[in-house]
């Protein structure tokens, strides 16, 4: 369901961002684990680390006062949409150089086409 393999799921747990309940080996994920799988993923998604994922996972406050979660989230949020836009930007331009490359040693294939068939012909 959530794309994950057995091997991800439990290097998850090492790291502390997942806690199944277990009856004997096997592990009972509750809502709230899914929920935090939700989250994790997400997280990897749009680019932080686990590191902070968890670190704004921790901060979640079950009585409902999660400013600190809220503001935390909000300012890594803020900081890696700078540097998707930053790392977009490279890639824009890494594109814009490729293709002009390419266009240029499709002219000279071209031109070098043309000067054989004047010979040959």
């Amino acid at each position: 369901k959530y794309g994950v393999t057995l091997r991800t799921l439990r290097f998850y747990e090492d790291k502390g961002l997942l806690n199944p309940q277990r009856d004997g080996s096997t592990r009972l994920y509750t809502r709230r684990d899914k929920a935090r799988l939700k989250l994790i993923l997400l997280g990897r998604k749009v680019g932080f680390s686990l590191r902070d994922v968890k670190q704004m996972m921790d901060l979640y406050d079950p009585t409902g006062s999660n400013t600190k979660q809220l503001r935390l989230t909000l300012d890594k949020s803020e900081k890696q949409l700078a540097r998707l836009r930053k790392q977009r930007a490279l890639i824009d331009d890494a594109i814009n150089e490729l293709s002009n490359s390419m266009a240029a040693v499709r002219q000279m294939l071209s031109e070098r086409s043309a000067a054989q068939a004047s010979v040959a012909g």
